[in-house]
């Protein structure tokens, strides 16, 4: 019998396997994601779930407004389950030649919606800028609240569909942009990690980071 207040079955979010040993469940957090019979899965200690959360929400509410890490996640056909995240479902609003076309000015988000095009032909940017960039921010935010919905705050072990692993690599990168863009993380950025002091303001997040890059390079190793 399990626990009051602890899932009893292994796929519900949280569950925690009674003939795993505490060695075997560091050796699980340290693994990141892998590979099972039953799917991607990962464990995740309370601190470390709050970061994700925590970070992909900031993500979520930066592209997609205030409300959009609170709202509940998207039904069947969302991100994750077989949707295209770059098309709204509404052809209107597809068509409509009310969005952006210019680059957004917060650095970040230009990051995350940059221009198709480059400087090489900003009047072809502009006009698909304002056919696709909504989509891409609804995307952005599905893709968010699948994290969302399928990590618990107090962490504990997941397991992902392939759907759904899919939607985690997708917002994984989109903070690994952010925290990129805000701490001016270059591709020599291991270097700066290794040199880096506890006076530097940026240490705890450059280690966020790298613990960031690691979970995504499991996830797609888990994936292949």
């Amino acid at each position: 019998m399990s626990e009051p207040g602890v899932p009893a079955d292994p796929d519900e979010p949280g569950y925690t396997d009674p003939d795993v040993g505490v060695p075997d469940i560091a050796e699980e957090i340290m693994a990141g994601f892998r590979r099972t019979p039953r799917g991607v899965s990962a464990r995740f200690t309370s601190a470390q779930a709050g970061i994700v959360r925590n970070l992909v929400g900031q993500v979520a509410e930066l592209v997609g407004g205030p409300e959009a890490a609170s709202a509940p996640p998207a039904g069947p056909g969302a991100a994750g389950e077989g949707a295209d995240p770059v098309f709204p479902d509404d052809l209107a609003s597809m068509l409509d030649a009310g969005g952006p076309t210019g680059a957004p000015e917060d650095p970040v988000l230009a990051r995350l919606l940059p221009d198709a095009y480059g400087d090489d032909d900003p009047e072809a940017a502009g006009d698909f800028r304002r056919y696709t960039e909504q989509g891409l921010r609804d995307g952005k935010v599905a893709a968010a609240r699948t994290v969302l919905a399928t990590l618990p705050d107090e962490g504990g072990r997941i397991r992902l569909s392939a759907g759904d692993a899919e939607a985690w690599l997708r917002a994984l990168n989109d903070v690994r942009l952010a925290l990129g863009v805000l701490l001016g993380i270059t591709e020599d950025y291991e270097r700066e990690l290794a040199n880096v002091t506890g006076t530097d303001p940026r240490s705890a997040y450059l280690q966020v980071y790298d613990w960031l890059t690691f979970l995504q390079e499991t996830l797609v190793r888990s994936l292949r």
